[in-house]
């Protein structure tokens, strides 16, 4: 079953611009199909002083990942804080999934001696 995460996007002070919206929903997506726990993903753009700030907050199944990013213009904003959101679910995710393997490895089981 393939559910994708619900996606909300703030654009303050920022004329509606379809292709920022499309890439924010193109990479939602992208992030949605490849981690599933994932099931809200909020972005707002909003411009600062020099430039831009991107904040992103995903939630999810055991999954609360919140950052910002600033950036010059606002593409390579929302990019940045993608990326930023999906190394910090890679990590979240490897922890989950790999930290049982690591602890069986640290601690192999006894072996029985033969009677």
């Amino acid at each position: 079953m393939t559910k994708n995460p619900s996606v909300v996007i703030h654009l303050k002070e920022i004329e509606e611009d379809v292709p920022l919206r499309e890439s924010i929903e193109q990479k939602s997506q992208h992030l949605g199909n490849e981690f599933r726990e994932v099931s809200k993903i909020e972005i707002s753009v909003a411009p600062n002083g020099t430039g831009f700030v991107a904040n992103g907050h995903v939630t999810g199944k055991r999954t609360d990942i919140a950052t910002q990013v600033e950036a010059s213009e606002v593409l390579p904003a929302v990019d940045s804080v993608f990326d930023k959101v999906q190394r910090q679910l890679r990590k979240l995710h490897d922890k989950r999934i790999f930290a049982q393997r690591r602890d069986a490895q640290r601690d192999p089981p006894k072996k029985l001696k033969a009677t």
